[in-house]
C-alpha cells in the first residue's frame, strides 16, 4: 500500500496540475499523509530544473501550513483524534510521541527545526507540539528555517547538477540531512561554548 501510495504520488509531476499537487502534498505531510514531498519535489526538479527553487518554495509554504494545522490538531483536537493517529498513520506511535514530549522538554526550537529538516516524520512532531503547548512562534520560526533547508537543498542540488543527482538524492537523502543536522548542532554547541 505504502508503495503504491508512492507511485500515485511520483505520477503527480507529469500532470499540468503537478505544483498545486505539490503544495497538497507538503500541506497534508506535515499534519497526516505518510509520504514525504520531497519524492514529488525530486521529480519536479529534474523535469523542470530552472524552477527549482520556486518548487522548493512552493513546498517550504505549504508544509509550514500543514504544519500549523498539526500544532492545532495537538492543541485543541488531540483527545479525539490521538486514537485515529495511533491506530492509522505511519510513524505516530505512542513511543514516538512520548520521546518527542520528552524532547520538547530541553529545546523546542532545536526539536522542531531537526525534525522538518531531517526525514523524521515531521507531523508527530507538530502535532506533539500542540499537545505539549510549546510556543507557536516557536514551532512556526524552526519549522520555516528547517523545512526551507531542506527542501532548498533538494532543489539547489537539483538545479547545479541536474539529472545525475536526483538518484543520489533519494538514495542518500536521509543520511545526507542527518549529517547536515549533526554538523549544525556540533557548530551550534561550538559557538555557544565559545560565547561563554
Amino acid at each position: 500500500m505504502h508503495r503504491k501510495i508512492y507511485e500515485w504520488t511520483i505520477h503527480w509531476a507529469r500532470t499540468p496540475q503537478a505544483a498545486k499537487a505539490l503544495s497538497l502534498l507538503a500541506f497534508a505531510e506535515s499534519s497526516f499523509f505518510p509520504i514525504p514531498p520531497d519524492v514529488l519535489l525530486i521529480a519536479m526538479c529534474v523535469a523542470k530544473p530552472r524552477k527549482s527553487f520556486v518548487y522548493a518554495a512552493l513546498c517550504s509554504l505549504f508544509s509550514v501550513l500543514g504544519g500549523m494545522l498539526g500544532y492545532l490538531i495537538g492543541w485543541a483536537f488531540w483527545e479525539a483524534a490521538g486514537p485515529f493517529f495511533f491506530s492509522y498513520i505511519p510513524g505516530f506511535t505512542e513511543e514516538a510521541f512520548g520521546k518527542v514530549a520528552s524532547l520538547y522538554q530541553s529545546n523546542a526550537f532545536l526539536t522542531v527545526f531537526s525534525a522538518g529538516f531531517t526525514p523524521i516524520p515531521y507531523k508527530v512532531f507538530t502535532i506533539t507540539g500542540g499537545v505539549c503547548r510549546i510556543s507557536f512562534a516557536t514551532l512556526v520560526i524552526a519549522s520555516v528555517v528547517g523545512r526551507s533547508g531542506r527542501f532548498f537543498l533538494v532543489g539547489g542540488l537539483i538545479y547545479f547538477f541536474g539529472e545525475p543527482v536526483r538518484t543520489f538524492i533519494e538514495k542518500y537523502l536521509g543520511w545526507l540531512t542527518i549529517a547536515f543536522v549533526i554538523l549544525l548542532i556540533a557548530g551550534f554547541l561550538v559557538i555557544r561554548q565559545f560565547l561563554h
